[in-house]
This record gives C-alpha cells, sequence and structure tokens, in this order.
C-alpha cells in the first residue's frame, strides 16, 4: 500500500440505503469526516477555580460549549469517552474571589500505576510518526516536529512487517510485542543507530546544504567519518541474539530474505527500540482525594 489523497464520498447517491452493517457504518463515518472540514470551529468556554481546602489544593473545572462547530457532524465526538471515571463537562457555578464553599464528600481511593499497554500496529505507526515526543533535546525534538519521523506514510507499515518477518516483532492479538532478539539487538547497537535523534541532526545537516552552509560533499565526508567511527566500534563485537524457535526446515525469520528495497538502519532499528520499551516494573500507591 503506498499513500494516497484522503477518501471522500463520491457524487454517486444512488443505493445508499441498500448498504447494511459495516459497509453503512463505513460510509456514514466517511461522510461525516468529509462534511466535518466544512464546519466552523468547535467553540468552548472553559473555567477553572482553585481552592485551599485545610492546605490541600483543589480544584475545579467548568466548560461549557459555544459552538458546536464540525462536532455537528459527528455526534459521538460531544459525547464523554466511555470508560472514563470523570463525570460529564458542565459550566461552574457564579463565584468571587475569596469565597467559601462547602466539602460534601471526600473520597478515598488506593490506585496503582500501570504498566504502558503494548503497542498494536495503530499505535506504533503514531508513535513512529510522532518520535519527537521521544526525543528529550529541545532543539532535535523540534527538528523532528517539522520532519515525518521514522519511515513515511507509504514506508511505515513496511518497516514494521520487515521487523515481524525476521523475529523482532511478534503478535499477541493485536498487540506488538518485542521478542529477545529485539531486546538483544538494542542492547548491542551503538546508541546513535537506534536513537531517533540522529534523524533529527542528519535533517538539520541536509538542511545546511540546501542554504548553501554547507557543501554536498562535506556533508558526505562527515557522513562516512561517521559511519566509519561506527563501523570500528562494532569489529571483533561479539553478540547473541535469541529468538522464536522456527518449525523444522524453515530459516530463523530474521534471516529470511525480502524484495522489498532497503530501508536505513536507523529506520529500522529505531523502530524496534519504539516497540522493545520495557514496562515499569514497580508500582506505588496514590491516593486521590
Amino acid at each position: 500500500m503506498t499513500a494516497h489523497h484522503g477518501i471522500i464520498p463520491t457524487a454517486a447517491i444512488r443505493g445508499v440505503e441498500r448498504l447494511t452493517g459495516k459497509p453503512r457504518a463505513v460510509y456514514t463515518l466517511i461522510r461525516a469526516r468529509y462534511l466535518a472540514q466544512f464546519l466552523p470551529n468547535h467553540e468552548y468556554d472553559r473555567t477553572q477555580a482553585d481552592f485551599d481546602c485545610a492546605g490541600h489544593p483543589l480544584r475545579a473545572v467548568g466548560k461549557q460549549i459555544v459552538e458546536p462547530g464540525w462536532k455537528r457532524a459527528m455526534p459521538e465526538a460531544l459525547a464523554p469517552a466511555k470508560g472514563r471515571e470523570a463525570p460529564a463537562p458542565q459550566p461552574l457555578p457564579a463565584l468571587f474571589q475569596g469565597c467559601e464553599c462547602a466539602v460534601d464528600d471526600v473520597i478515598l481511593k488506593d490506585l496503582w500505576t500501570q504498566p504502558p499497554k503494548p503497542f498494536t500496529e495503530g499505535d506504533l505507526i503514531k508513535a513512529m510518526k510522532n518520535v519527537a515526543r521521544l526525543v528529550e533535546d529541545p532543539l532535535l525534538k523540534q527538528k523532528l516536529k517539522d520532519t515525518t519521523g521514522i519511515g513515511t506514510e507509504a514506508t511505515r507499515a513496511g518497516i514494521i512487517q520487515g521487523l515481524l518477518d525476521r523475529g523482532y516483532l511478534t503478535r499477541q492479538g493485536k498487540a506488538l510485542c518485542a521478542t529477545p532478539a529485539a531486546f538483544s539487538l538494542i542492547d548491542a547497537v551503538p546508541r546513535a543507530i537506534a536513537d531517533p535523534g540522529t534523524t533529527a541532526i542528519w535533517e538539520q545537516a541536509l538542511d545546511m546544504v540546501q542554504s548553501g552552509e554547507m557543501s554536498l560533499e562535506a556533508f558526505v565526508a562527515k557522513q562516512a567519518a561517521w559511519m566509519s567511527k561506527q563501523v570500528s566500534r562494532c569489529v571483533g563485537m561479539r553478540m547473541t541474539i535469541s529468538g522464536p524457535a522456527s518449525p523444522a526446515g524453515v530459516a530463523p525469520p530474521w534471516k529470511k530474505k525480502r524484495k522489498t528495497a532497503k530501508r536505513s538502519a536507523t529506520s529500522s532499528a529505531a523502530a524496534a527500540g519504539t516497540a522493545a520499551k520495557k514496562p515499569r516494573r514497580t508500582a506505588k500507591p496514590a491516593a486521590k482525594t
């Protein structure tokens, strides 16, 4: 699959009433999303009130819709998300500075932090696109925000499929899970190879080439020197990568040859690193009042 323009309804309106089930649901969703772009912005007033209760800060937030805007085309967008414990947004009553309010009820909850949920393929594609969130350096973060992240719309799915074919990722239901081979690879490769910030540094250098601040020859020379340094660090390195057992007569999946175009080492390793993120093993209780 390659990148394409948005899927939109056509002028053919006959036969819509004959659609049922999933086809009708898909058509209705696409039609609503298409119409929403022509409606005005969704506007609302948000009010925040801060209180002091025996030295403990409390906060109340009120929200009142002023103009439904584009959400009129999608009524489900106006409804609160399912599974949330918070009540539906409502406007706050009239308040003034220094007013006293009565506490109706206090609820104490014992909560535990949860490990991050495994990525689905859709989640991983979003993480690759918004990889700037995983970079701490503010300059590199901004540069990655200005780029497409890891891969492109046309190549991200192929990168993930390549990691699956080579045994670095496995599917468990809808979730993608990193294999021991992925953890071994990320631990073994130089940090810069798996760091998405490297992409941002290269993008900055390419911008300098485009603006004339750096010659193409200088850029290529720096890249060659950097790559030679990485290769020299890996010379003589020994590592053991353990992967899932292969069926009899089948080669290990990470040695499987593919006919697709070559990908950069940074893109594949960084994507594997994104999926191989280990969850926290400790949890602390939190009390909420």
